[in-house]
């Protein structure tokens, strides 16, 4: 047993003492991926489900009992999972196995406690969960604090990292613009204000930009808006005098990180003001401003902490109004985008011929564009290549662009087997070398001020498979069709996934994730509400102009 699985095993031991020693007693522990935004990727304090479980993948969710430890997650990650996971672990994969909430349900007892950190979990998880827990009177308990904190006795600090204004030259839209927009919706939809959780949104939304979260340039914080003001809950450490002359300018109130629980209360009151007045929206004389009672919260991306402090009758429940705006670019964003992706297809072009050449340099490789007939290796080798070697290497090619900011997400640079691995992340001790024979996979992605990126590229130096260049073929056409596309308004993204799928299913082959995503406008990449998926929730948003999409098979 190495030393972390022997600390890991430790630290299971001590929670479930926790569990038992609560008031009442705890009988199982939901240890989502999320922090208090509901965020897929998050900063390196949040991740306590792998800290607990061992598992580094972005999707997933842990439940601790008094015998047992179990972790779901998605076909993306059923081999990465198995092979982080402990002995004391159970894997549950999702779409095959029970979803949690049915697996409590069937396998607690009844009136059986089941802990979770009310920060951590959405609305609409905490009442999907609490419906099937019915069947046995089972109780979802809100923990006043995560447990799994007290256990995580090196948990990372919270850093206090700078907010950035992002220019209008980028974003394409001011900050009075948007509001505008928006307060015409909460007045359409009769809401008094509307809580912001989800990070690209408020980023989105005021026009800001941070670095609290690998990968996505966000900064932890929330937003209240109403007819009449807004706020913008941040830790005030992070506001330099360019941002508090910004956010006042724009009629913003900046408040403290932790003071959204209590304003969301007085909000709900009717008695949440705000000092600033400019972008505010004048009421006209005939709005009866008693029909303005309910506040406007996105039952996905709010927490069940937020929800809590509302009457059940207050809550307007709808898709958040920002969604839509920022998926559809508008024609600055369009053109950031294009030109991001023009800087980054040279760098990764760069990459790949200066792979190739190292190949043939270093591993005998036949090259890229030669019919030779595999490689000549070589014994003694110039230059090990790595999986994480070349990476950065990639990475450094990227850095010499304008406007980069930094990688997008992890690059999956994999060989051979490890491509298989849909969301395999290399790590410099464990990664494999590189290997002309061998199949090798890049999916990588990059930020720029103007745009993000995300681009998957699979070559093979020496002489692939015949069945190596049928999938790829497979692929291949997939890609086209779906490119080929003419479809009426209205369609979805659920619809078009078969045209990506349907030249693999011919030979019996199929991925088991989704087909393509929203991007982001330097922002997450990973954007909804869109996409293009087999999963039904690609059916809930047509798909329309100006949205992006990647087509990443």
């Amino acid at each position: 047993m190495t030393s972390s699985s022997a600390a890991r095993n430790q630290h299971l031991d001590e929670l479930r003492a926790l569990m038992a020693s609560h008031s009442p007693p705890i009988h199982a522990l939901l240890i989502p991926s999320e922090d208090a935004h509901q965020s897929e990727y998050v900063s390196e304090r949040d991740k306590r489900r792998q800290f607990i479980s061992g598992f580094t993948g972005s999707a997933g969710l842990a439940l601790i009992t008094t015998k047992e430890a179990l972790l779901w997650t998605d076909g993306r990650y059923f081999l990465q999972a198995t092979n982080q996971l402990s002995d004391r672990w159970r894997l549950m994969r999702m779409g095959e196995d029970p979803p949690v909430e049915v697996w409590i349900a069937d396998n607690l007892s009844d009136e059986a406690v089941i802990g979770i950190d009310s920060w951590c979990i959405s609305v609409d998880s905490a009442q999907r969960y609490e419906q099937a827990f019915l069947k046995k009177n089972q109780m979802l308990f809100q923990l006043s604090s995560d447990l799994v904190d007290e256990v995580w006795k090196d948990r990372p600090p919270n850093d206090a990292t700078p907010v950035i204004v992002h220019p209008v030259e980028f974003a394409g839209c001011s900050v009075a613009q948007k509001m505008k927009q928006l307060r015409e919706k909460l007045q359409h939809e009769k809401a008094s204000g509307i809580i912001i959780t989800a990070l690209d949104e408020v980023a989105w939304l005021y026009n800001v930009r941070g670095n609290d979260v690998h990968y996505s340039p966000v900064v932890h914080s929330y937003a209240i808006v109403t007819l009449h003001g807004a706020f913008f809950y941040v830790d005030k450490r992070k506001v330099t005098t360019e941002v508090k002359n910004y956010m006042s300018e724009s009629g913003i109130d900046i408040r403290e990180y932790d003071m959204v629980q209590l304003d969301v209360s007085l909000l709900a009151s009717g008695q949440l003001k705000g000092s600033a007045v400019n972008g505010s929206l004048h009421m006209e004389k005939d709005i009866n401003v008693a029909e303005h009672s309910k506040i406007w919260i996105d039952s996905n991306s709010c927490c069940l902490a937020l929800y809590s402090k509302l009457r059940p009758d207050q809550a307007l429940m709808l898709q958040s109004p920002i969604a839509l705006p920022k998926a559809v670019k508008n024609p600055m964003e369009l053109t950031g985008l294009r030109k991001a992706h023009i800087r980054d297809g040279a760098a990764v072009v760069q990459y790949l011929a200066w792979l190739d050449n190292q190949m043939q340099e270093n591993y005998g490789a036949s090259g890229y564009f030669s019919e030779a007939n595999g490689s000549q290796k070589k014994e003694h080798l110039e230059i090990k290549l790595t999986e994480v070697s070349v990476s950065d290497k990639l990475e450094a090619f990227r850095a010499e662009k304008e406007h980069f900011k930094g990688l997008s997400f992890p690059t999956i640079s994999s060989v051979g087997p490890n491509a298989a691995i849909i969301h395999y992340s290399p790590e410099a001790n464990t990664c494999a070398e590189l290997d002309a024979d061998k199949i090798y996979l890049c999916d990588s992605g990059a930020q720029y001020l103007d745009g993000t990126t995300d681009i998957t590229r699979t070559v093979h130096f020496g002489k692939p498979s015949e069945h190596q260049k049928s999938c790829y073929t497979a692929v291949l056409k997939g890609h086209i069709a779906l490119d080929a596309a003419v479809f009426p308004n209205g369609t979805t993204g659920h619809a078009l996934d078969i045209l990506a799928r349907t030249p693999l299913w011919k030979s019996g082959l199929d991925y088991r994730h989704g087909t393509g995503h929203g991007i982001g406008s330097y922002l997450n990449v990973h954007e909804g509400p869109h996409l293009i998926s087999f999963r039904p929730s690609a059916r809930n948003v047509p798909l329309q102009a100006s949205m992006t999409v990647t087509d990443g098979q």
